[in-house]
């Protein structure tokens, strides 16, 4: 296969329209193949430079950290959480497994835990003693915003007995050939702006079927929060990583082609391609085609609700972030992709096909 680089121009043209137009301040779109950056662009305010707070496309590379020290032998996707974390297991937690932390069915959704109080285990520990159950854990799937990656990085830090942002940097980032991403980044990320307006009640009644969508933890205040230094200094596990479109694209490159074995080839083999959580999303009935970690486009015509567009193979692998981030590689075509805006559209159906459009362009960029 060779690139097409009119469908590249094509998909140019379709991530800097909204930015002309004046609706997003800038955004940054990133194309990979062989390892290598085939288009990197920016728009509006900002450079090639720029970072950005991606948010949950922050989780695949914590999921990365974990990987690494499932490969290394350290520990096992079934174990107990208590097994390594004791002052988990309050309040009936004591089942949880450390799977089913990473698949999102393990019953505390909503857990609460500050930003700030996250920069350290004593802060974690004692927010984990509080947490209660919703529902019991592994028998349904309700995306965990940002309680199940505190998890991991406490996980993350018990085994190696580092910080779990170093961690990142020494066994994914770095081997990946990306800088830091988590915690002390270099370069701060770009405002954060609100814009648009909310989808009226009638727009969402068309769309979902509700006049109104549930209240979580993903507000506009919540995200907007992501512009204060001292939060992105924590750098949060479940969506804090500050960085750009080039290292979302190259970062599933390295998940693509495992430059110098960074991955146990099983362990990545697994978490590729064996999807472990196909339960329904609450709000839109469509299975989640979770791996242990990542996303999978699946086969059955609904990659665009899972956030890759429509025209991605089915074993493409991915997780994008609130507000139109988005990132996936394609072990098909050998594209990766990342996309990234410091505007937070307001309307969820607006943003909703962009990320559709945009990232459909971006899986038709290869020729025979």
């Amino acid at each position: 296969m060779t690139i097409n680089q009119a469908a590249v121009q094509k998909l140019l043209d379709r991530a800097r329209r909204e930015v002309d137009a004046g609706l997003l301040p800038s955004a940054q779109v990133a194309l990979a193949y062989q390892g290598e950056l085939v288009a990197f662009e920016t728009f509006g305010d900002a450079t090639r430079e720029t970072r950005y707070v991606v948010y949950s496309a922050t989780k695949a590379f914590v999921a990365g950290a974990m990987w690494a020290l499932i490969g290394d032998g350290l520990v096992d996707p079934a174990q107990l959480v208590i097994e390594l974390v004791p002052e988990f297991g309050t309040n009936g937690k004591d089942v949880i497994t450390i799977e089913q932390v990473m698949l999102h069915t393990s019953g505390f959704p909503a857990a609460p835990l500050p930003v700030t109080q996250g920069d350290t285990s004593a802060g974690r520990t004692a927010a984990f003693a509080k947490w209660r159950l919703n529902w019991k854990p592994g028998t349904r799937f309700e995306y965990h915003p940002s309680s199940a990656h505190w998890v991991l990085a406490e996980i993350i830090e018990r085994l190696t007995g580092s910080d779990y942002r170093d961690v990142v940097q020494d066994r994914v980032t770095t081997p990946a050939g990306l800088g830091r991403v988590l915690g002390d980044v270099p370069h701060p990320a770009a405002e954060l702006m609100l814009v648009g307006e909310q989808a009226s009640a009638a727009e969402l009644m068309a769309a979902f079927g509700v006049s109104e969508l549930p209240v979580t933890e993903v507000t506009s205040a919540a995200l907007m929060g992501f512009n204060d230094p001292a939060a992105q200094r924590v750098g949060m596990p479940g969506g804090g990583g500050v960085m750009r479109a080039a290292d979302l694209a190259l970062y599933y490159q390295a998940v693509l082609h495992n430059p110098g074995g960074m991955w146990d080839a099983a362990v990545l083999h697994d978490v590729t391609t064996n999807v472990r959580n196909n339960f329904p999303d609450l709000m839109t009935g469509v299975p989640a085609n979770r791996t242990l970690g990542l996303v999978q486009a699946g086969a059955d015509d609904k990659s665009n609700f899972r956030g890759m567009g429509r025209t991605v193979s089915p074993l493409t692998v991915g997780h994008n972030g609130a507000k139109g981030q988005i990132a996936w590689g394609d072990p098909v075509t050998g594209l990766s992709f990342g996309y990234c805006t410091n505007g937070l559209d307001e309307n969820i159906l607006r943003e909703s096909r962009r990320t559709t459009a945009i990232a459909s362009l971006a899986a038709l960029c290869t020729a025979d």
